[in-house]
C-alpha cells in the first residue's frame, strides 16, 4: 500500500468525497463529522493506532491487557440482556488453539454480520480473566480468503462509518496525491533532517516498516509545531511584542493599592511591578498573568486600569461570559468606590437603549472603563482613547479576538489573564507572543479546601456533609455534567438533580442555573444565591469560572468522570473564598482507571500547576486547551510537552527563517506562506 501510485489528475484530490464510488450522502455526512469534506482532508486524519498483520496472534498465546490482532472463526453469536439497540452482542470465536469471546455493547444491529463459520480478523485490547479470553468492542474485518499483509491503519470513527470506509478513502487519497508539493521551506527540511511530505503521508497511513513510520511521524510532528510557531511569531509581529506604545506615569498607583482593604501578596506585587514597568515603557505591553483560582489577579488588573485612568486613557475589560462580566463589573465598582471613575457594562444581552447609552459614552470619552463580553469588539463600538485592553480567561479567546479589541485603540497596552495554570513548557509555545507573569501565592487567611472522593455507594454520605454545612448557615453548589436527561448518556443532569435535591431537602431553598436560561433568569438566580436566599445552587459548569460567594463552603461534583482535572479544579475554586472550612465532594460513577486517577489527584493536591501537568499527561494538550474550539491550530500528532526537543528545533528554525525573511516574501518560502495562510489565517488575521 505504501508503494507510490502513478498520479491521476492531481486536482481530483480536492474533489468532494462523494466523487468516490460507494460514498453517498449519508456516508458523506458521517465523514463530515470527522472534518472530512474533500478527499484530500483524509491525509491529515491520522490513524490512532495500527493493526500489525505481520504479527497475528494465536488465542492461546494472548496476554491480559495487550493490544493484539487475532484471526478467528465464529462459533455462535447471541444477544445479552437489555432491550432494543442497547443489548450486548456476544460473539464466541475460536482458532485452532483456543476460544475467545468478543463483546459489542449496543450491538443489536451487528448480529446479522456474525454468522456461524465465518472468519474475522479482530483487533483490540485483550482481557484474560478466570481462564476466559475476551475482547471488548474491537475493530474487525472479514478475513475469508484475504491476502492483506503489512501494517493497516486504525482510524477514529463516527456513527455511520467502519474502518473499511476510511481506509478506502485514505487509499484513494494517496493514489490521487502523486507528488504532493512540499509544504515546508527547504532550509527547515535540511536543518531538521526531515523526510519529504509525500513520504510522510504514505508512511503515516500505511507504514512500510517501523523505521519508515518513525521518520514519517517525526516529520509531521515537526511540521505541526513549525506551523504553530510561525503563526504565533507572525501574530507577535502584527500586534505583540515590540509595538510602539504610550508611556504611562505609573507613580499614581500607590493611591489605589493603599485604598485596598488588604495588602497585596508578594506574588501580586511582583506581577504588578512587571505590569507597571511595561506600562511605563514606550513599547506596548503584551503580558499574560497566570494565577490560580483566588490568587488575586483582578486586584492587579484594577491597579493597571487605575493607572490608565489617572493618565486620561480608557480601559476595556473583556470576559468570556455574561455572568463573569457582570461579576467583574460589580467588583470594579466596589474597588473604585471613592475615585472619580465612570465604569459601565456592555454585553449582547442588554437592551438596545442600554447599549446606545454605553456606546455614546465610550465614543465621547465620558466612560473610563468598559467591562463586557465579546460585545466590546463589535463593529459599532468606538472608543475615544483606549489605552489598556484586558482579557480574562485567556484560553477562551483566540489571538484574533485579542487583536480585534486592541485594534479599537492606537497601540494600547494589552494584559491577558487566566486562572487555568499552564505548564511553563507549554506556555512558552502557546503564548510566545506574550511576556509571562505568574501569581503563585494565595492571599493569607484562606482556609484549605478538604477534597473527598466517593463512589456511587457513598453518594448519600457526600450529601450528609452538604446538609450539615447548609443547616449550619453555609451554602453549597451541586454540579452536573448535563442540563437535561438523555437516553444516550448515563449521567445525572442539572434538571433531575434539582428535582432530587428539592425532594431530599424540602425545607431548604434550592436554585437551578444552566446555560439555556435567559440572562434575566440567570441574574435572578445568582442574585438570590448571593443574597443567601438560596442555600443550594444546582448548576452545570456555567459556574466554573468567576462566581464568588464567600459563604459557599461545599462544591459537590456529580459524575466527576465526565470532567477534566483542570475543570474540576476550577469548580473547587468556587468555595474556600470565605473564613469557613470548605469541602469539595467528588462523586465518581465509573471505576475506570482514568476516572479514579483524576479523583485521587484532586484529593492529593490543591496546586493548580501540578494539576495542570497531570491533566496534560492524561488528556493531552489538544483536549486541555480545546485548540479547535478556541481557534488555535490543531495539533493532531504533536504534543509540545512530550515532543519538547522537536518543539525546540522547530522554534529555532522558525526564528532563523523569519530573521532572514520577516514577511515570507522570498521565493523559497512562498508556498509555505500560502499553506500557512490557508490553514491558520482569515484574510490577514490569524485564526488562533
Amino acid at each position: 500500500m505504501a508503494q507510490k501510485k502513478t498520479s491521476r489528475n492531481n486536482t481530483e484530490l480536492y474533489s468532494p468525497v462523494t466523487d468516490l464510488k460507494g460514498v453517498g450522502p449519508k456516508k458523506a455526512e458521517a465523514f463530515l463529522r470527522l472534518g472530512i469534506e474533500k478527499i484530500s482532508d483524509v491525509l491529515e486524519l491520522y490513524p490512532r493506532e495500527y493493526e500489525d498483520l505481520r504479527n497475528i496472534k494465536r488465542i492461546a498465546g494472548l496476554k491480559d491487557g495487550e493490544k493484539a490482532v487475532v484471526t478467528a472463526r465464529v462459533l455462535n453469536a447471541s444477544l445479552g440482556r437489555g432491550f432494543g439497540r442497547k443489548r450486548t452482542l456476544h460473539v464466541l470465536t475460536e482458532d485452532d488453539t483456543g476460544r475467545m469471546e468478543v463483546l459489542f455493547f449496543n450491538g443489536t444491529y451487528l448480529l446479522p454480520q456474525f454468522k456461524t463459520g465465518l472468519s474475522f480478523r479482530f483487533f483490540g485490547k485483550v482481557k484474560c480473566e478466570y481462564g476466559r479470553v475476551s475482547m471488548f468492542h474491537p475493530s474487525y474485518a472479514r478475513s475469508d480468503g484475504e491476502t492483506q499483509e503489512g501494517i493497516l491503519p486504525v482510524y477514529p470513527l463516527t456513527r455511520g462509518l467502519v474502518q473499511k470506509d476510511v481506509r478506502h478513502l485514505s487509499a484513494a487519497a494517496l493514489e490521487m496525491a502523486g507528488d504532493i508539493p512540499e509544504t515546508l521551506p527547504a532550509a527547515a527540511i535540511s536543518s531538521a533532517n526531515l523526510c519529504g511530505i509525500d513520504y510522510a503521508y504514505r508512511n503515516i497511513h500505511y507504514p512500510e516498516g517501523d523505521d519508515q513510520f518513525r521518520a514519517a511521524r517525526y516529520r509531521l510532528v515537526y511540521e505541526e509545531l513549525f506551523y504553530l510557531d510561525a503563526a504565533l511569531a507572525l501574530s507577535r509581529s502584527r500586534g505583540g511584542k515590540g509595538r510602539k506604545g504610550r508611556s504611562f506615569d505609573v507613580s499614581c498607583v500607590t493611591e489605589f493599592t493603599d485604598s485596598l482593604p488588604y495588602k497585596l501578596t508578594n506574588a501580586q506585587s511582583r506581577a504588578l511591578s512587571e505590569i507597571l514597568s511595561d506600562m511605563h515603557s514606550d513599547k506596548a505591553m503584551n503580558r499574560l498573568v497566570q494565577g490560580d483560582v483566588g490568587s488575586g489577579k483582578t486586584a492587579v488588573a484594577c491597579a493597571a486600569m487605575f493607572t490608565a485612568l489617572k493618565n486620561g486613557s480608557q480601559s476595556a475589560f473583556m470576559a468570556p461570559t455574561d455572568i463573569l462580566a457582570r461579576q467583574h463589573f460589580e467588583t470594579l465598582k466596589k474597588l473604585f468606590k471613592g475615585f472619580d471613575a465612570h465604569i459601565e457594562l456592555l454585553t449582547s444581552s442588554m437592551s438596545s437603549a442600554e447599549k446606545r447609552k454605553v456606546l455614546k459614552g465610550l465614543a465621547d470619552g465620558s466612560i473610563d472603563i468598559a467591562v463586557g463580553t465579546h460585545a466590546l469588539i463589535s463593529d459599532n463600538v468606538e472608543y475615544k482613547d483606549l489605552g489598556l485592553v484586558i482579557t480574562d480567561e485567556q484560553h477562551r479567546f483566540g489571538v484574533n479576538q485579542r487583536q480585534l479589541l486592541s485594534a479599537k485603540g492606537t497601540n494600547p497596552d494589552v494584559l491577558v489573564m487566566t486562572a487555568t495554570p499552564i505548564p511553563r513548557t507549554l506556555a512558552v509555545v502557546l503564548y510566545a507572543d506574550l511576556d509571562l507573569s505568574v501569581i503563585d501565592e494565595l492571599p493569607p487567611g484562606r482556609m484549605p479546601i478538604e477534597t473527598r472522593r466517593y463512589d456511587a455507594s457513598g453518594r448519600n454520605e457526600a450529601y450528609k456533609i452538604l446538609e450539615s454545612e447548609v443547616r449550619s448557615g453555609r451554602q453549597a453548589y451541586v454540579v452536573a455534567p448535563f442540563i437535561e436527561d438523555s437516553d444516550a448518556l448515563d449521567a445525572y443532569s442539572a434538571e433531575s438533580l434539582y428535582e432530587e435535591t428539592k425532594s431530599r431537602f424540602p425545607d431548604i431553598e434550592c436554585g437551578l442555573l444552566h446555560g439555556r436560561m435567559t440572562q434575566q433568569e440567570k441574574d435572578s438566580v445568582m442574585e438570590r444565591f448571593y443574597a443567601g436566599e438560596l442555600r443550594i445552587l444546582v448548576s452545570t459548569v456555567v459556574i466554573e469560572v468567576g462566581i464568588d460567594v464567600p459563604n459557599a463552603t461545599v462544591m459537590l461534583i456529580e459524575n466527576s468522570e465526565r470532567f477534566g482535572l483542570a475543570q474540576m479544579h476550577q469548580l473547587r475554586g468556587r468555595v474556600g473564598r470565605g473564613t469557613h472550612k470548605s469541602y469539595c465532594l467528588i462523586i465518581t460513577d465509573s471505576d475506570s482507571e482514568t476516572a479514579v486517577e483524576r479523583a485521587e489527584i484532586m484529593c492529593s493536591t490543591s496546586d493548580g500547576f501540578v494539576i495542570a501537568n497531570k491533566d496534560l499527561e492524561i488528556r493531552g494538550p489538544g483536549e486541555f486547551f480545546g485548540y479547535r474550539q478556541h481557534g488555535l491550530p490543531q495539533l493532531r500528532l504533536a504534543d509540545p510537552v512530550k515532543h519538547v526537543a522537536v518543539a525546540a528545533q522547530a522554534l529555532k528554525d522558525v526564528k532563523k527563517m523569519l530573521a532572514e525573511d520577516p514577511s515570507l516574501s522570498h521565493p523559497e518560502n512562498a508556498y509555505f506562506a500560502l499553506c500557512l495562510r490557508n490553514k491558520y489565517m482569515q484574510s490577514d488575521r490569524l485564526t488562533l
